[in-house]
């Protein structure tokens, strides 16, 4: 089963924050696959938002990226959620994984349970809703992404290249120490792996991250239209958003310089089993720093 992200670098990297001039013209130039992937929500602004987001006045933004694996007749759940906030002013970006069995309260459902599985009963808009209730920060925007376009979109990259903190053998490929250049196939073993990994899902958001950054760069090197238009192709119905096309654009223009300087992170906690059930226990010291730090990152009190 599917349980990781790393197409969400392409919707950043390529759709949002590529700085090729080449990959704008093109973008420009497909409004229609920007109207299939628009999703909206019943929201407009987050109620954590006490003024609409101003992406001409470069506001810094805050972005979910969802990773789903649906199924016919299934709504499935999000097995992977990264949380992106992009600052243009001091342009710089902050990526961290969001611990899918984190134990926290299921907004709308009125219970305390896992954290992802707020998508199997409400989607993306309880997801939302429960992320920002844990994090105590606004949602902007989302990204939903299918999996399954995901080798065509690397393979449309020509590969990506990482760098690996910890040999190991998964899936029939090896994966030594050091510098890595991957393709579709090998990026989809390397970010899979995690009970090899002495962090276990911490180890795997890790080697996700990384090929995210790695999509990130490689996106904004594209120099060919051709390949570009290849990358929209391997995204179309894949990906569902609430940003349109015009916010799109505005990413393009204002907020491309907040790559520069990516910082990523990950959620400290420990693991705990409660009633015959495994979760990942975040302290409220650990939320409340988090919470402070995106703030400060967001501009917002």
């Amino acid at each position: 089963m599917k349980k990781f992200l790393l197409i969400t670098g392409i919707i950043m990297g390529v759709l949002l924050i590529s700085v090729g001039g080449y990959a704008y013209y093109l973008f420009s130039s497909v409004k229609d696959t920007a109207s299939t992937m628009h999703e909206p929500i019943d929201r407009e602004t987050s109620a954590k938002r006490s003024e609409d987001v101003n992406m001409k006045e470069k506001d810094p933004i805050s972005i979910l990226l969802v990773g789903v694996d649906e199924r016919a007749n299934d709504q499935g759940r999000s097995d992977t959620m990264i949380m992106m906030t992009l600052n243009p002013n001091d342009e710089s970006m902050y990526m961290f994984n969001l611990p899918r069995d984190t134990r926290t309260e299921i907004v709308g459902r009125g219970t305390v349970e896992k954290m992802n599985h707020a998508y199997a009963y409400g989607g993306v808009e309880m997801t939302m809703d429960t992320v920002e209730n844990f994090l105590d920060v606004p949602i902007d925007y989302y990204f939903k992404v299918n999996m399954e376009a995901f080798k065509d979109v690397v393979s449309a990259l020509g590969g990506v290249t990482v760098d690996n903190p910890l040999s190991f053998n998964y899936e029939g490929y090896s994966f030594p120490k050091g510098e890595l250049d991957l393709n579709a196939k090998e990026a989809l073993a390397f970010s899979r792996m995690r009970y090899e990994d002495p962090k276990g899902d911490l180890g795997r958001n890790d080697r996700q991250r990384e090929v995210i950054k790695a999509i990130i760069d490689e996106g904004a090197s594209v120099g060919s239209i051709n390949k570009v238009g290849t990358l929209l192709d391997a995204v179309g119905s894949n990906v569902k958003t609430n940003m349109t096309f015009e916010e799109m654009n505005n990413i393009f223009q204002n907020y491309r310089s907040a790559r520069k300087n990516m910082n990523t992170f990950e959620i400290s906690g420990h693991g705990q089993m409660i009633d015959n059930l495994w979760y990942y226990i975040v302290p409220d010291q650990e939320k409340q720093m988090i919470t402070q730090k995106l703030k400060d990152h967001l501009g917002i009190s």
